[in-house]
Formats: structure tokens, C-alpha cells, sequence
């Protein structure tokens, strides 16, 4: 009896660490060295003698943003299931971020501040997963490349990937231009992985040798993102985290704030819009929407902090998917993940911490079945799907109600809409219904499970006691 995908996923986020891994393979190939490449090739080296990530950003490279990561700059978020999965890889890595300047989070629960259409609402519920691992991304993935390539047997190269190598009915391994060019390279492979994010090439290299594109599904989001850098200072806010968001409706415009305490005593500090509100590189006008659209602490920040180099911007035009679950053909010895796989509205967070959960897939997919190289890697894009399938709903239920988005709309969408709308409303001020909903968000649980019979009935209790509150006495019911 196959489970549902509730408890699939919850098979899939666990933070035991596997038992009994086998070596199947001789050789691994990981295209992609960041955060979903570098969790891949952790995971193979629990069953590969070697594994060879090729990594496109030259070797030069510090611990900055990379040129293959646009949006390195802009505030990352590793939800509550993502650190879990880092620790499930790398024991004591959140104690590591930590010696090594990650912020600790503050006795006072109150400096980490949340803010919905305008108005205040319950902070972040715990989660039972230790402390929030607060950082930007080029911290975290440096940290996350030195305990991966500390692993004997995984080692990098610097170059540009050309494509893949097919015998028949498989993949025998990639092909990459190496750091400052030359003859392309043959790395001969018994499982490639496609970790080369949103413009990854994969259908074009699968269509090219005979094989089916992957169908992709895609919804335009028209993002804008403007993000700065401050010296943090108690004078001008005592703010640790800040989230601020506000939803399309009557007399609001869609905007998205983000404040984040991290490494090196700093702020980063995030204003976003979508379609034509798109905020630029301008000091002066990043300092203007945060004064005029956002909570006060945004505005104290922006006027009387220390801004530590110039504002960046970042558009993202769509979020989408690649359907390998579907595809009726598919060689063996090949699998993608992250981005490559889905990439998501950034402002949900879910993209670093869907690259590890993709990371348990591969795991479990390697811990069972046959060798990869035998057969096609099925049995790990059914269970992608399930972790795709969970924050595709989260994003894209919120973001098709943007003025200008219009579908694709999922099956059942007025009935999710009605009862989203009811638990999210309720939600901010019931701290069950909050710790409940939360758990979705962080994707520590998969959305059915707020479908069960005890939430809705909460929620709609909650909603006819606060309709009740409102009406005046006397008023006919």
C-alpha cells in the first residue's frame, strides 16, 4: 500500500541520519556546486568510491556572491527544514555558523517582529528544531562547500558543462570545457545530477539524443527585489529578524519587506514589489519605500544606518517546474535537483531548503532499488514530486491572487482559497492555529496536513467567535 504524501513527506524531512548506505557506484557526477549540488554530492559519497562535482564559477572565487548565483546578494531564509537536513549531512554545522559569526538568536523573543497587511501579527511559533540559523547565502554556502569537499572522496573542478554522454538506454557521463578553455573533458559517470539551477540545459541535452523534454509548468510572478547592507546598532533599532508583508486587495499593494540580523554584526535588509513596482539601485529611493511603505524600523534603518556598499536588485520573472515525474521515457543514471528541478517565488524561502530535501530523496532512492545505472531514477522523482508538489502549493495558492497573474488555477481552487483564507486570517492571532500553519510554511509538514477535521474546525469556530465579537447587541443573527 503506497503512503500518502503527507507521510511521504515526513519520511523524507526526517532528521535521522540513513543506516545501512552501500556503495553502488563507481563514479558520481554532480553538475552544479551550489547549494543543491554540494548536498548531492554529500549524499553520494555515502554510495559512489568517487564523486566529481564540475562547478562553472571559476576557483578564484571568495566567499562572496557567485557569478552563477544572481540572486546571491538578496536575503536568503534556510527555513526549519532545511537546518534540519544540514545537521541530518553535517553534524554541528549550525554550532560551526555560530563559532564562525552567525548571530545568535536574542533572549527576547519580541525583536523578531512580523507584520501582515499593515498590522502586527504573532511571531514565529518554535519549531522544535534548535535555533534559527540566520546568515546570508554566501556564508552558508561557503561553509557548506568546505564540509562537503572535507569528504575524502569528493573533489571539485572548475569548468563549464557541455552536455552528457548516452550509451543506448543510459547516461555514462558529462562532458565540461575546464576553467579557461581547451578541449572538452569526458567525466565518465554511472549517475549524473543535474544541479545547474533555473537555466539549467538538461531538456535541451535530453531532446538532442532522442529523448522527451520534461513538460514545464510556469506562473509569472514578475518579482522585483532591492536589498542593502547595514552596520547593525542598538542606537538605531534593536530589530533581530522583521517580515513584512502585504497582500493584494482593496486599497493595498502587494509588498514584500524582510529585515535579517547576520554574520559580521550587520542587517540586510529587503523591499520588494511586483510588475511595475520595481524598486531601483537608488539610495534615495530604496530609503523613500522604506520610510513610506514599510513598518518604522525599516525606515530608522535605511535613514540612520551605516549602509555598507551600494542597493542590488534582483527580478525574478517566473516561478516553474520540470515534470520528470511525467516523462514516459527517461535514460538511467541521471537525476536533477534543486532549481534545475523547480525554483519558487524567493520570498517563501523554500529554494535552499527544497535543495536539501531533494538531498533525502537521493538518499533514499540510493538506499533502495536497483544500482542507477540499471534502471531509470523513478522511484526518486516520484518522491521530488512530492516535496515540488508541497511548495509549488504554498507559493503558488498565494501568488495567483497578484493582480497581475491570471492561472494557470490548480483543481479545487476556490474551495483551497476559501479555507486558506480562513486559517490564514485566523491564524494571526490563535497561536495553535499559528504553530500549525507555520510548520507548512517551514515545510517541516506537508499543506494536507492542515486539512484535517480538528484545524478547519478550530479555525471556524475562531472565525464565528470573532464575527460575533463585531456585531452589535440586538443585531439579527
Amino acid at each position: 500500500m503506497s503512503l500518502s504524501p503527507s507521510r511521504l513527506f515526513s519520511q523524507i524531512a526526517t532528521a535521522e541520519r540513513p543506516a545501512g548506505t552501500r556503495v553502488v557506484m563507481r563514479r558520481a557526477v554532480v553538475l552544479g556546486g551550489s547549494m543543491a549540488g554540494l548536498l548531492a554530492a554529500r549524499v553520494l559519497s555515502d554510495h559512489a568510491e568517487e564523486v566529481l562535482i564540475v562547478e562553472r564559477d571559476p576557483s578564484d572565487v571568495d566567499a562572496g556572491p557567485r557569478p552563477g548565483v544572481p540572486q546571491g546578494s538578496q536575503v536568503h531564509a534556510l527555513l526549519p527544514a532545511g537546518q534540519v537536513q544540514l545537521e541530518r549531512w553535517f553534524p554541528g554545522i549550525a554550532d560551526e555558523a555560530l563559532a564562525l559569526g552567525a548571530p545568535p538568536p536574542p533572549n527576547d523573543p519580541g525583536t523578531a517582529k512580523v507584520f501582515v497587511n499593515g498590522m502586527p501579527g504573532l511571531p514565529p511559533a518554535a519549531t522544535g528544531t534548535g535555533p534559527a540559523l540566520i546568515t546570508t547565502r554566501p556564508f552558508l554556502e561557503a561553509l557548506v562547500r568546505r564540509r562537503t569537499l572535507a569528504v575524502d572522496t569528493i573533489r571539485m573542478v572548475y569548468g563549464r558543462a557541455e552536455g552528457l554522454v548516452f550509451d543506448e538506454r543510459r547516461v555514462t557521463g558529462a562532458r565540461y570545457v575546464p576553467e579557461g578553455g581547451g578541449e572538452a573533458v569526458v567525466a565518465p559517470a554511472d549517475l549524473v545530477v543535474d544541479a545547474m539551477g533555473r537555466s539549467s540545459r538538461l531538456s535541451d541535452w535530453l531532446a538532442e539524443h532522442g529523448w522527451p523534454r520534461p513538460p514545464m509548468q510556469r506562473m509569472p510572478i514578475k518579482l522585483n527585489y532591492a536589498t542593502a547592507l547595514y552596520r547593525r546598532d542598538e542606537k538605531v533599532s534593536d530589530t533581530w529578524v522583521a517580515v513584512f508583508h502585504t497582500m493584494a486587495g482593496k486599497g493595498r499593494t502587494a509588498r514584500i519587506g524582510g529585515i535579517n540580523s547576520v554574520e559580521g554584526d550587520r542587517w540586510i535588509m529587503l523591499v520588494a514589489g511586483y510588475d511595475d513596482d520595481r524598486p531601483s539601485r537608488d539610495v534615495a529611493d530604496f530609503t523613500a519605500r522604506c520610510r513610506e511603505h514599510y513598518p518604522q524600523m525599516f525606515g530608522d534603518i535605511a535613514e540612520h544606518g551605516e549602509m555598507l556598499g551600494g542597493v542590488v536588485t534582483y527580478h525574478q520573472a517566473d516561478s516553474r517546474r520540470r515534470d520528470f515525474h511525467k516523462l514516459d521515457r527517461l535514460p538511467a543514471g541521471l537525476v536533477a535537483a534543486g532549481d534545475a528541478v523547480a525554483s519558487f517565488n524567493p520570498v517563501y524561502g523554500q529554494g535552499m531548503t527544497s535543495a536539501t530535501l531533494h538531498a533525502s530523496c537521493l538518499s533514499a532512492y540510493l538506499r533502495s532499488g536497483p544500482t542507477p545505472h540499471e534502471q531509470p531514477a523513478r522511484a526518486y522523482f516520484d518522491q521530488v514530486r512530492v516535496v515540488v508538489d508541497a511548495a509549488w502549493q504554498i507559493s503558488t495558492t498565494a501568488d495567483i491572487e497578484l493582480p497581475h497573474v491570471d492561472g494557470p488555477y490548480p483543481p479545487g481552487y476556490r474551495v483551497t482559497k476559501w479555507f486558506g483564507d480562513l486559517l490564514f486570517r485566523t491564524s494571526l492571532t490563535d497561536p495553535v492555529l499559528n504553530a500549525r500553519l507555520g510548520r507548512v510554511t517551514t515545510m517541516l509538514d506537508h499543506p494536507a496536513t492542515l486539512g484535517r477535521p480538528g484545524t478547519l474546525l478550530r479555525a471556524l469556530r475562531l472565525s464565528l467567535l470573532r464575527g460575533a465579537r463585531r456585531r452589535p447587541v440586538g443585531a439579527r443573527r
